[in-house]
């Protein structure tokens, strides 16, 4: 799989605080991994979109991840919010995750993220247009 990665998305986690960049590189490389796993996937753009780090592929919907000063307690990997890939995700994983509405999971900065559910996160949204007729999205 080849991954593009702009410059300006680099700088992104260069000027995260200390406290978070661990948690930040941490879901990159969880996306990164997890695209890397899946064959339909052979090229992934590392992008800024709203200037949050954004994730695309051929067939995918928008991942975006980001701490924000104004919750320093939490970052979240964020969707569209019109798909239903957040919809989806607080039914078979209700117990697992928080939620913010029909956008994002978050995560506090010393929570255990749970790898595997995370993962069918990720590969749904990264193949969103090919799952998005199936009931849970392939997952």
């Amino acid at each position: 799989m080849q991954i593009n990665t702009s410059s300006e998305f680099e700088k992104v986690f260069i000027n995260y605080p200390d406290l978070v960049r661990n948690n930040m590189l941490f879901l990159r490389e969880l996306i990164e991994e997890t695209a890397n796993e899946m064959h339909e996937i052979t090229q992934l753009e590392e992008t800024l979109k709203w200037g949050e780090p954004g994730f695309l592929t051929k067939n995918g919907s928008t991942i975006r991840i980001d701490w924000k000063p104004k919750t320093p307690q939490s970052y979240a990997m964020y969707f569209q919010c019109t798909s239903r890939l957040v919809e989806t995700f607080k039914i078979i994983f209700k117990n697992t995750f928080q939620f913010e509405g029909k956008r994002a999971i978050v995560f506090q900065l010393n929570d255990k993220v749970p790898v595997a559910e995370l993962k069918f996160c990720i590969k749904a949204a990264l193949t969103y247009h090919k799952v998005k007729h199936l009931p849970t999205l392939g997952i």
